[in-house]
């Protein structure tokens, strides 16, 4: 993803995780903050067998500790099950601008990270919470690396159109 220019890159919002109810509505994990802000970015693209289909959100709510929407096209419960597991993705040119020095996860992920003496330590294959802060999985092949996703202390620079970020981190840690 990191080769393709920012605004074009598509964004995983959330996972579809199951059916709620019997009349194709989907249970929904999302990944924006808050978590209903996911009903703002329609139409869903929703990962299936060959590729992505594209589903606008006719209705949604917070129900819970999770998200439920209905979708155009889906209208009984076993439709719904189908997509259990999917991802749900939309064009990054959606989003709303961050602030300068702010980024989403996505635009992080396929990045090329090396420390501040030029060793190469893989790229970005993930992020995940911890609480504390953000942790950045960093993996070459042989090494896995979790490098606290802390700027100014741990992360020196992104830059998204090199494809690089930098940080402050011992090769052998």
């Amino acid at each position: 993803m990191a080769d393709l220019p920012v605004a074009e890159r598509w964004v995983v919002l959330g996972r579809v995780t199951g059916a709620y109810g019997v009349r194709g509505w989907v249970k929904v994990r999302s990944y924006t903050q808050p978590a209903d802000n996911i009903l703002r970015y329609t139409p869903w693209w929703i990962a299936q067998q060959g590729g992505q289909k594209e589903y606008p959100v006719v209705s949604g709510r917070v129900q819970g500790g999770f998200v439920v929407a209905q979708l155009a096209g889906l209208d009984v419960r076993e439709a719904a099950m189908a997509l259990a597991g999917s991802a749900i993705s939309a064009p990054r040119s959606l989003l709303p601008p961050l602030p300068a020095g702010e980024y989403y996860w996505s635009d992080l992920i396929g990045l090329k990270v090396v420390n501040q003496e030029g060793v190469d330590f893989g790229t970005v294959t993930r992020l995940f919470e911890t609480g504390a802060n953000d942790v950045l999985v960093v993996d070459d092949g042989e090494t896995e690396r979790f490098i606290p996703y802390v700027f100014g202390m741990y992360v020196s620079a992104v830059d998204l159109e090199a494809g690089l970020m930098r940080v402050d981190w011992d090769a052998d840690f």
